[in-house]
């Protein structure tokens, strides 16, 4: 065996008692709390609209946006956005709220420590199907989107208050999981939300 096959045997051996920044990422057995982990652990996502914009107006447009489940420990699996109705991708999304969204370990030190390419399937990263809606005012998720929010991007508090910013989470109505060989994995929202993700 070479020094390179031996090293990712090994690695991959060792995955699930491999650290990220904090916590350990569950086996890849375990699917579910894959995806809840890897969403809980990351700050941002690449998330696709339809266009509603010539000359792209039609085809999937991806942008990058700051996200949060929750503290990193205590995710609750709903990714939260603070959108402003003055963004490309949010006029999308007036017209069509459906999109995906991608996460991966890559943007935290897991991948990099390891040796894995971002592109990797021992890599892990999730896309998430659904729509974009938003939160609506004077509730408790308000609040709870709020909180996870701002406690993981303070410089959200500074962002121009002209803007009209709203908050906003993804209804999840399909997950994608690429975390291993062998292929893409679905979860459903229902085993999504009940697993533990550490």
């Amino acid at each position: 065996m070479s020094g390179r096959l031996l090293f990712t045997f090994v690695s991959v051996l060792h995955l699930a008692c491999v650290s990220t920044t904090s916590h350990r990422i569950p086996p890849h057995e375990e699917v579910a709390r894959v995806a809840r982990f890897v969403v809980n652990q990351c700050d941002w996502g690449s998330m696709a609209t339809i266009s509603t914009h010539d000359p792209v107006k039609g085809q999937p447009f991806s942008n990058v946006f700051s996200i949060s489940d929750g503290p990193v420990g205590y995710g609750r699996g709903i990714p939260y956005m603070y959108l402003t109705h003055m963004e490309i991708s949010v006029k999308d999304l007036e017209v069509n709220p459906q999109a995906s969204l991608c996460v991966s370990l890559a943007q935290t030190d897991f991948c990099k420590a390891q040796g894995f390419d971002p592109q990797s399937p021992l890599c892990a990263h999730i896309i998430l199907s659904g729509s974009v809606v938003e939160v609506q005012n004077n509730t408790i998720e308000a609040v709870v989107a709020k909180k996870s929010l701002f406690d993981r991007h303070p410089e959200m508090l500074d962002w121009p208050s002209d803007h009209n910013w709203f908050f906003a989470k993804m209804n999840i109505t399909q997950v994608w999981v690429l975390d291993y060989f062998g292929g893409v994995k679905t979860v459903t929202p229902d085993d999504y939300f009940k697993a533990t993700p550490y």
